[in-house]
């Protein structure tokens, strides 16, 4: 991927994201680096036949792949710094994995580096009922964290689509919201500690829960959403919140993006416990229909533009939601559900978005957040882009309005065998999204992806600041190099 042009701050953050092999020139021992990795974990989980590490070395998309030196799957927080320790030894660099649901090449190899792969650190704490938190290993998958703590009468505040692969882990080194967003924050709102691995192999433990806890640095914070860079996390201290007695779901078909902006800003004051606000387009409908199996809403109808809105609280709330619906202009049509198969129904016009993409072709993937009052004609924009740069592409839209976060999905921008990492429409949409004021990495991070449009979003002294974070803490640039910084070599 060749890299954007970039400031006098380009060769310096090149620096900061590629490793530099304290072997170099010394002939590498896969053989000898595999023997030690099996004495710390046990020669069951050191894979090294091609058979065994592909389903690790391709992300979700299909669009960032690489061959790793090997994978490896420590069991515990012990077991990881072990590992770290024995690929210093090695000069090899290091790819922390967890349920592989990336979608910007941030958790796969590019370069022959060592996956380690988190999903054996699955243990999960028992609820500490007078916090309100849970402490669970990076491994634990969104489902059944949600599942754990549902019996004891909580709940977990980030979910996604992918919660039955998705980790804890991984949502940590994205900083990942999902449809929760808007009453609960990102995942950081949810991490009050942690503990993790440095470049050195020394562990940082902060589970101890507690809110108030001002002793210098926030290290939690610093590595929430670092994306593997800084730190390997193992395992989190994670806040609960109350879980709803009744939730309701209502799928509301309105004209536009412009009418469903409006609807947000309707419903926002006037409806208590609102708990997403999920924007869905007629092309991305038609799409979950055609190839997820999924029921059309609205048969016949074919409205341009949708939002799920789910409310939840101790108390029914289908009255207040009815109500501020009612009074609400342009919408065209409604469908409701308070039972669990109803809300289900409902929320699959939404959750089968990105199933549906992926059997359809491998997208152009870009998930960004606008200010709402530039959002439409972000929209408008990018329409005019594609229809006189890329005319010939099919363009799905979706996303969590409240926070203006869209998920941008492109199909059919490589025809012709083209290079699948061809980054010129990449480039354009996201100089666009700038323009308009928004960021270019909403919730799934900047991986490899995005890497060489840092400045888009950050400014020299940003830049600099981070470069100073990543050598303080990793010097050798041996975890996770090419992701968030631009990779050593890359053009620009």
């Amino acid at each position: 991927m060749t890299a954007a042009n970039d400031d006098a701050g380009g060769a310096r953050d090149a620096d900061a994201g590629g490793a530099r092999d304290a072997h170099a020139g010394a002939p590498r021992d896969d053989g000898a680096l595999r023997r030690d990795l099996a004495a710390a974990v046990g020669d069951a989980h050191v894979l090294s036949d091609p058979a065994l590490t592909a389903p690790y070395e391709t992300d979700w998309t299909r669009r960032w792949s690489g061959r790793a030196r090997c994978v490896v799957r420590p069991r515990d927080t012990a077991e990881v710094a072990a590992v770290v320790r024995v690929c210093a030894d090695h000069g090899a660099a290091i790819v922390p994995q967890g349920g592989n649901t990336g979608l910007v090449g941030g958790s796969v190899p590019a370069a022959g580096e060592v996956v380690v792969s988190l999903t054996r650190l699955d243990d999960l704490e028992p609820v500490d009922l007078l916090a309100g938190q849970v402490t669970a290993g990076a491994g634990v998958t969104l489902a059944r964290l949600q599942e754990h703590v549902a019996a004891a009468g909580l709940a977990y505040g980030i979910d996604l689509a992918a919660r039955d692969t998705a980790t804890v882990g991984g949502t940590i080194a994205t900083n990942a919201g999902g449809m929760h967003v808007v009453a609960h924050g990102t995942t950081r709102a949810q991490v009050v500690g942690l503990e993790a691995v440095l470049a050195d192999g020394s562990v940082v433990s902060r589970l101890g829960g507690l809110v108030k806890d001002n002793v210098g640095y926030d290290l939690p914070g610093l590595f929430v959403g670092s994306e593997g860079t800084l730190a390997i996390v193992t395992r989190a201290r994670l806040r609960l919140v109350p879980r709803p007695a009744h939730r309701v779901v209502a799928l509301l078909a309105v004209d536009d993006l412009a009418a469903a902006v409006a609807l947000t800003a309707h419903l926002r004051p006037r409806v208590a416990g609102l708990t997403a606000v999920e924007y869905v387009e007629r092309a991305g409908v038609d799409l979950v229909v055609e190839r997820a199996g999924v029921t059309d809403p609205f048969p016949g109808s074919h409205h341009p533009a949708h939002l799920v809105v789910e409310v939840a609280g101790q108390d029914p709330p289908t009255e207040p939601l009815a109500a501020a619906v009612t009074d609400a202009p342009d919408v065209r049509d409604v469908a409701v559900a308070d039972d669990g198969p109803g809300r289900s129904r409902l929320w699959a016009v939404r959750e089968a978005h990105t199933e549906a993409i992926a059997a359809t072709g491998v997208p152009h993937k870009l998930d960004v957040t606008l200010p709402l009052r530039r959002i439409v004609a972000f929209r408008d924009a990018l329409d005019a882009l594609l229809a006189v740069r890329w005319p010939e592409t099919r363009l799905i839209v979706f996303g969590h309005l409240a926070d203006g976060n869209l998920h941008i999905n492109v199909l059919g921008a490589d025809p012709g065998g083209a290079e699948p990492h061809d980054d010129r429409l990449d480039r354009e949409v996201l100089e666009l999204v700038a323009e308009h004021g928004g960021s270019i990495s909403s919730e799934h991070g900047i991986g490899r992806q995005k890497a060489a449009y840092l400045h888009l979003g950050r400014n020299d002294a940003d830049r600099a600041a981070m470069r100073a974070v990543k050598r303080g803490l990793d010097p050798d640039g041996r975890l996770n190099p090419g992701v968030l910084f631009p990779p050593s070599g890359a053009r620009s």
